[in-house]
Order: C-alpha cells, then structure tokens, then sequence
C-alpha cells in the first residue's frame, strides 16, 4: 500500500514560494518551511486539531520566521565579502543538473521573483517587505498582516504604500520577452565573439553591473557602472577563464544566461533590459546560490 502524504503537506509549496519572496535565498526559504513544519509537528494532536485552518497558522509562522530572518540579515550582510544578490532560479523544466526537484519546492517564476524586483525588495525594511509582499503579491488583508508584522493595520497599510514606491521608483519602462531574449542573445554572441563594440552598443551608457561571490570566487568587489567599465570586466573574466561555454538559459523568469566551464556552471546572469538596451547586469557567482543549476 503507498502511503499517501498528509493533507497539511499540500502547503509546502505555497509556503516555499512565500519565504523565497520574502528572503530572496531558495536555501533561507527552505530552512524556514521545514521548521515552521518542525513547530506544528511538535503539538500535540488536541493541539493541531484546534487550528482551524493550518495553512492559515503556518503562513504566520513562515512570515514571522522570515521576518526575524530579515531583521538579523542586515547584521550578516555586514560580514558578507562583497555585494549580496538575491539567489537565482532556473525555470524547472531548464534544471541543469537534471537532478529531480519535489514540485512541492519549486517556486512559480512570475514578475515577483524576476531579479530587478527582488534586489528592490532587499532594499526595503523588514516590516515594508513581509507588509508588501503579504499583502500586494498574495493578497493578505491587513488584519492579518498586522498580526504577523505586530503593527495595527493602519501602519501596515503605510508600509505596503512606501514599498509600492520604492517598486514603482525602481521599475524600468516594459520590455516584451521576445526584445529581451533577443536583445540576452546579441550580447551572448558578442561576448563569445568579443566583440566589444557590439557589447559597448547593446549597454545603456550608464548601465550598471554588480557581481557576487561571497568571497569564495573572484568578482567585481563593488557595483560598476558605465558600459564601457562593464565591458573590459565582462571581456575580462572570459580571458581568464578557460573552456567557458555561454548558454542561454531563464533566470528567475526573464531570459538570461549562465557561463559553464567543463560542465559546471561558475556564473548565472541576470539582465534588465529598458528601451532596447542593457541597463543592469546581475552576476551571482557565489557557489552557494548556485545549487540548483550544477
């Protein structure tokens, strides 16, 4: 007889996709699932049966774990060798390593886990991103959200309204996925060509790039901005490593690309794209949060 998973497991993925968006770290979101779990095994069964809606409970558990998480994260940020990036996703169906991932911890790549979105959230406080992304990405009442956050639903509502500016401040004009993949595409040929005209033209004047290796590998140590610096670093780190074979791939849900050197992937990048050109180039590094594209 194949043993059936509880019903209270169901809402793994939920909670999964919830504390990724809150975090920005896969590894952070699955540490926090797997002990607001920990907790509801931990009552009793009169206990567990008078929770009326469990996935209600273990939402507020997550979001609170999430929220302490955020809170000791500046602290830790401190210590971090270099610029932090929030961890990237591969689409499931473009997992590299082809090593099977439970559906219940694969995160629905939508517009609020695409990179740009994620590194303005990071910039928010603690209480503006658990109000914000409760409340606008999945539709909290504040009633609730106060709860969680421990603010009166007044406070929270004003924190959700100065996160929705911060977003607003840092969204770039629309761009279709067809003109970003092609726009990704031109600049992986230029940078397999090094064609460093081409890369100059496909980059915003002022774009900016920032790397993150967390001290483990090399990478830029601070944000460069301009296309041409931007350039000499990408043209750079391609002369120093040998055997490096770029391929197009989805990060967090636009299309991006990874750099792989005999196999293995060293580099995942992400791009933002604004009026035909590259204004932000992500490059994670670090291979901590580079897990699910080995």
């Amino acid at each position: 007889m194949t043993l059936q998973p509880e019903p209270i497991m169901a809402e793994r993925r939920q909670l999964i996709n919830l504390a990724y968006r809150l975090l920005g770290s896969l590894a952070d979101a699955e540490d926090v699932v797997q002990e607001a779990f920990a907790r509801w095994y931990a009552m009793s069964g009169q206990e567990r049966e008078a929770i009326v809606v469990p996935g209600a409970w273990l939402t507020k558990v997550v979001s609170r774990l999430c929220l302490n998480v955020l809170s000791s994260a500046r602290a830790r940020r401190e210590t971090y060798v270099g610029e932090w990036i929030p961890e990237p996703l591969p689409e499931p169906s473009e997992q590299v390593s082809g090593i099977a991932v439970d559906p219940a911890d694969r995160v629905t790549l939508d517009e609020s886990v695409n990179m740009a979105f994620l590194v303005v959230l990071d910039a928010m406080t603690p209480a503006e991103r658990v109000a914000f992304i409760l409340h606008d990405v999945f539709r909290y009442p504040f009633a609730e959200v106060a709860e969680i956050v421990g603010r009166t639903p007044a406070a929270c509502r004003q924190l959700a309204t100065s996160a929705r500016r911060r977003v607003r401040a840092g969204r770039a004009p629309a761009t279709s996925a067809t003109d970003q993949a092609r726009i990704v595409r031109d600049f992986k040929r230029a940078w397999e060509d090094k064609n460093i005209d081409a890369l100059v033209g496909l980059l915003d004047p002022g774009a900016t790039a920032t790397g993150d290796g967390g001290g483990l590998v090399s990478t830029m140590r601070r944000p460069l901005e301009g296309a041409e610096r931007i350039v000499r670093w990408v043209v750079h780190l391609e002369s120093r490593s040998s055997h490096l074979t770029i391929v197009e791939r989805t990060v967090n849900g636009r299309p991006g690309l990874i750099a792989q050197q005999n196999g293995v992937t060293v580099s995942v990048v992400a791009f933002e794209v604004a009026n035909d050109r590259i204004t932000h180039i992500w490059a994670v590094r670090n291979p901590d949060k580079l897990r699910p594209w080995l």
